[in-house]
């Protein structure tokens, strides 16, 4: 794995190639833009600004199926890139079609009990809260519990206006564990898919051990940027930056052992999850818009995807441990705001 000023960087495997607009990674070494510090000083935890697209990246290395694009189509459901706002009834239609799909096409589904989604909501709730963000439309989004006994990961569709969520699907996950030098505990917060990084795919390759780290070739790799996590050895959980990031694992070797933390900080799904997510484009919304005016994100995105009205772009990291949680919050307003506001301050 790729080590930036010794932070272990859940990136792609040596051989592998990053096209982003932070980094580049490439046969095991690391290239940042001018200015763009590997982490931020001790005692400092000011969010890192993302950096200056790379010059020369060749958006060939991010799929090779999806070399040469240089437009792309809007799928039918969004206008103009923009992703549509459907009626709560609609919303739960969609997202009952959704729930059927993955029955599908996640054979690895796992069952999610009334307590765990009342758990994972009001959780969820909480975070974009504390994280300032207004839903401005039902959406989709990627709730990751972290909690070492729990290790799951559920689709919700979270309602503006409404105290009852649904849920769509779940599946075994791995974060980041503890106990081993350079392994970082996966932070919780709100961390969007923003088009200001561009995420890349896996190349497939293997690494000393003969691990597909990021999986299989053109398994999405979602990048959430820099962020601050716990040094998973230390018993005084000292922070630093590590980037986070979510993608698939080795199918033979590592996905049989999802469900308990084992990553260096990055969040690992299953490959079939990986697929369902990137096909119907989940967390995809920018994304979406970009791709209509930068072939780089064109290239990207799937040809055969189909974007669901109900896509948004959030992952929502949260911890049940030593958690009691409360009833259920009452529902967001229901108002046109912008779609994110700063936590007020006083």
């Amino acid at each position: 794995m790729c080590v930036v000023g010794k932070l272990a960087v859940c990136l792609t495997v040596a051989g592998g190639f990053l096209a982003g607009t932070n980094m580049v990674c490439a046969q095991g070494m690391v290239r940042q833009p001018a200015g763009h510090a590997s982490h931020a000083s001790a005692g400092t935890q000011t969010a890192t600004q993302p950096g200056t697209p790379p010059a020369g990246v060749d958006d060939r290395a991010l799929d090779p199926a999806f070399a040469g694009v240089t437009g792309a189509t809007p799928p039918s459901s969004s206008v103009n890139g923009s992703p549509p706002v459907l009626g709560e009834d609609a919303a739960r239609q969609e997202a009952w079609a959704l729930t059927l799909a993955f029955r599908r096409e996640v054979p690895v589904a796992v069952s999610v009990s009334s307590a765990d989604k009342a758990a994972w909501v009001a959780l969820a709730r909480q975070q974009l809260e504390q994280a300032g963000y207004v839903l401005d439309r039902p959406q989709v989004l990627v709730v990751v519990d972290r909690n070492p006994k729990v290790q799951r990961l559920c689709l919700i569709l979270a309602i503006p206006g409404s105290a009852d969520w649904q849920v769509i699907g779940s599946a075994k996950v791995s974060t980041g564990t503890t106990g081993r030098q350079y392994y970082y505990i996966t932070p919780t917060g709100v961390f969007p898919n923003s088009a200001t990084r561009l995420g890349y795919r896996a190349l497939g390759t293997k690494n000393e051990n003969g691990i597909m780290g990021n999986g299989t070739t053109g398994m999405r790799v979602w990048d959430f940027g820099w962020q601050w996590a716990e040094k998973g050895w230390l018993p005084n959980r000292d922070k630093v930056q590590i980037r986070l990031e979510m993608h698939a694992t080795d199918p033979v070797y590592l996905e049989q052992r999802l469900g308990h933390t084992a990553s260096e900080g990055c969040i690992r799904i299953p490959s079939s999850l990986n697929v369902f997510i990137d096909r119907h484009g989940l967390l995809d919304t920018e994304y979406e818009q970009r791709a209509t005016v930068d072939r780089r994100f064109a290239a990207l995105l799937r040809k055969d995807r189909v974007a669901s009205p109900i896509a948004g772009l959030l992952v929502v990291v949260v911890d049940t441990a030593g958690q009691v949680i409360p009833p259920a919050a009452a529902a967001f307003k229901n108002e046109v705001t912008p779609h994110r506001q700063k936590p007020s301050v006083g």
